[in-house]
This record gives structure tokens, sequence and C-alpha cells, in this order.
């Protein structure tokens, strides 16, 4: 079987029929031509994925039937096993062939061995190299998809995202001493203002020092099982989206006084909650979420900028939008029987009016540098419930960059000068919005 190049991070392993030749557009999947593999008295086999990352490793195994399924670890002798049986399935050399591709530079899985365990159970044994938290549980048919048994490897102590933005800071700081530089001048400023005793001076001045770096969250809309939108010529919104966000996350780290951190670094799944979730536990000052959305009709065209709202949509059409963006965590893939998945709405309940006014401020200051570079949809930032927005104490936006089902703005999309320029009017609107609404200082620097 021919195999195609490998590109990016995170990149998943995806062999696939010809019904998901749509996702051989995403960068750095790997695909595989694969007719349908009929499974004795059983279920019809669509695809296998493998979707690496730091985060977690995925495994998905598509089939037009419900299976049933068992799976157990194996922690007494080493290496770790996850252990799954999978009932009215007969083993075939096709299905042990494709399961048993796995990358060597896969963070979690060491190999993959399947076998008949016995007559119509097929037996799936994935040897770790560390220790990890399995999630396994099954999808009905939605979107794209029809049923999915769904493998998360999780590591025992997941990645902290705010460790990980500290060692990003250290190893750049060698490069670049200017923000340390910067940092150590206002600490001894403090530290001789605190043995003297003095406090400083009341009002806005004083209320508009910033004695730390500004930390920005940059989301990437969609990822891994969930390729978001598809233009005409097979452009996807997840490739697109992180091209983006790469090159603000290079901006805006080459920026004196701020630092930035990425809810995904790879082309991998990532619930919507645990996007808000990394923002929060970095301490983010500013979160913005970028997309590519698509429409019926392929004339539509033009930039947007989106904040929460209170009390409902300011327009069918960013309802609409809303409704689609929050269907994500379907699409690609959230076990709604965790305890975690029942408590996401509560957590994504405690917005606040100071947040979504600072929201609508971010909106706007992006707003106006995206008209510079491309016609705007909407004139002023619209609101919607989207979930990815919810951080209660964090001005939140969601920026639609263009359409990609206009297949002139799916062209410019794809094109780098014009992912450099809006990477650069999105790095202007947070600077433009910073000089005019400095975030309040912190007990602590860095």
């Amino acid at each position: 079987m021919p195999r195609a190049d490998r590109e990016g991070d995170g990149a998943p392993h995806s062999l696939i029929g010809p019904r998901r030749r749509w996702l051989a557009g995403a960068a750095g999947t790997v695909v595989l031509s694969l007719s349908p593999l009929q499974i004795a008295r059983g279920a019809s086999l669509v695809g296998v994925r493998i979707w690496p990352a730091v985060d977690y490793t995925r495994v998905t195994i598509e089939h037009d039937q419900p299976l049933k399924f068992t799976h157990f670890m194996v922690r007494e002798v080493p290496p770790v096993r996850l252990v799954v049986d999978i009932e009215d399935m007969d083993l075939t050399p096709q299905l042990k062939e494709l399961v048993a591709r796995v990358d060597a530079d896969d963070p979690y899985i060491a190999l993959v061995r399947v076998g008949q365990n016995r007559p119509r159970v097929v037996r799936v044994v994935i040897e770790l190299k560390e220790d990890i938290r399995p999630d396994v549980f099954s999808l009905t048919p939605v979107g794209p998809y029809l049923h999915r048994l769904v493998l998360d490897l999780r590591p025992l102590t997941p990645p902290d995202p705010l460790l990980a933005l500290l060692r990003e800071q250290q190893i750049r700081g060698h490069a670049d001493s200017s923000k340390r530089d910067e940092l150590a001048l206002l600490r001894e400023i403090q530290k001789a203002e605190e043995q003297r005793g003095a406090t400083p001076a009341r009002g806005k001045a004083s209320e508009r020092t910033v004695d730390r770096l500004l930390t920005i969250a940059i989301d990437p809309g969609h990822g891994g099982e969930d390729p978001g939108a598809v233009g005409r010529r097979g452009t996807l919104e997840k490739d697109v989206t992180l091209k983006i966000a790469r090159r603000l996350e290079r901006l805006i780290a080459a920026e004196r006084g701020m630092r930035v951190m990425l809810t995904r670094d790879g082309d991998y799944f990532v619930p919507l909650r645990t996007r808000v979730d990394k923002a929060r536990r970095v301490q983010a000052d500013l979160f913005v979420s970028i997309h590519a959305d698509a429409w019926i009709r392929p004339d539509v065209r033009g930039s947007s900028v989106f904040a929460l709202s209170e009390r409902g949509a300011t327009s069918s059409a960013a309802a609409l939008m809303a409704r689609r963006e929050n269907d994500a965590d379907l699409i690609g893939g959230v076990n709604l029987g965790t305890k975690d998945a029942q408590l996401a709405q509560v957590l994504l309940d405690l917005s606040t009016t100071a947040q979504i006014n600072d929201s609508l401020r971010l909106g706007n200051a992006v707003l106006r540098e995206l008209e510079r570079i491309n016609p705007l949809h909407k004139p002023r930032v619209e609101q919607a419930g989207f979930a990815v927005l919810k951080a209660p104490d964090i001005p939140s936006i969601l920026v639609e960059t263009a359409f990609i089902s206009n297949p002139d703005e799916e062209r410019r999309l794809s094109d780098d000068r014009y992912q450099d320029k809006l990477a650069r009017a999105m790095l202007n609107g947070i600077r433009r919005y910073f000089a005019k609404h400095p975030p309040a200082a912190r007990n602590t620097l860095g």
C-alpha cells in the first residue's frame, strides 16, 4: 500500500477507506487507501486511525455497526499493556496489518498486537512506553463518521501547561535576554520600593502599571478526529487554524513583555472545556480562538469576530455558528459518561458581565485590524453562546479569519503570506487592546 509523506507535530497514522479520502488533505495525515473490510457475520471496518500527541494518544476504530467490547490493564509484568477484547469480530490479515502500524516516535505506544482470542472475539494488546490512564468508549454516528470505538491513552500525570510554558520561556530567555532583563529591572524597582516602605500613588497611572509578562492563549480550532470545515479544494479548517496560530505564536513570543501558549500544537483533538482549562491554568490574560468557517453559499466572504453572550446570539447566523462550533466535541469524540463531562456545563456557566465587556473591547480592537486586510462579514463584534469562550476570568474572542467555503478565500487562507497578514493583524489588535486596557497587576512577577 502506498504511504503518504508525513508532516507536522502530532500527526495521525490514518488507515482509511474511500469514504475517508477527504482526510487526505490534512497536514501530517498518513493515508492508506483501503476498501471496507467485511468482518465475518459482523460489522464492516471503515478505518483505523492513530493520533499521537504529548497530551495523549488516541486510537479510533471506525465501523458500520455497534461493537461490544471490554478492556483491562496488565501491570504485573512489564511492559504495561492495555488489552481490549472486541466481540462479533473475526481477525483478518488486513485488520492485523492496519492496527499494528505504529510510529516509533509515538509518546505512549510501543507496539500493537492483534489476535483471535476466541471465536468471533478479537483481542487488541497495546504495549505501552509508560503507565497510562485508559479511557475506552464508543461513539454513535455523527457528522462524517459511523460508529467509533475510541481508545484514549492518557498519562497518569497530565502535562502541566503552566510548567511547559515556563520551560519554553526559559529556553527562549537564553536566546533573547530582553524579557528577562525587563522583569529583573521591575523586580529591582519593586524591591527598592518595599524596602523604603513606599506605596504606589493611586490613580489611573498606577492602575495601568504591569509588572509581569502578559500571557496570551492561542486556540487553533478543531484538530484530530474533528477536521472542522472543508473547502472545495479539500483544505481543512484544522490545518489552516494551526498554521495561523503558529505564526501568531512566533510573533507574540518576539514581543517584549508577552508570552504565549497554544491549546494544541499538533493535529489532535482537544475538547472545548480542556481548551478553556489550559488557558486558566497558565493564568492567561487573553484567549483567542482561531477558525475559518464555511457557509452554504460559496459567495459568502469576510472576517468576523465573536464574543460570548449571556442572553442569546446577536443574529441567527451567529447562533448557527455557535451551534456548529460547540458540536466539535461530538465530532472530535468526548466520553460523555465521565464525571468531567458531566461537570463541564457547570464550569462553563460561570462567565461574568465584566469578562464579556472586556471580550467585546478585545474583539473590536482585533476587528479593526482585520478590516485592513480583508472585508468584514459583519462590521461589529457579534455574540453567541460559544462554549470555548466561557472562561469566567479571561477576555475571550473567536476569530473567523475567512470563509473556507468561498473558493477565493480558501485559496488565500492556504497562502503563507496571507496567513502571516492575519497573524499580524491579530497581534496588532492585541497590542491595541492592551494599550487601552492593561490587565491588573498581580502579586507575583513572571
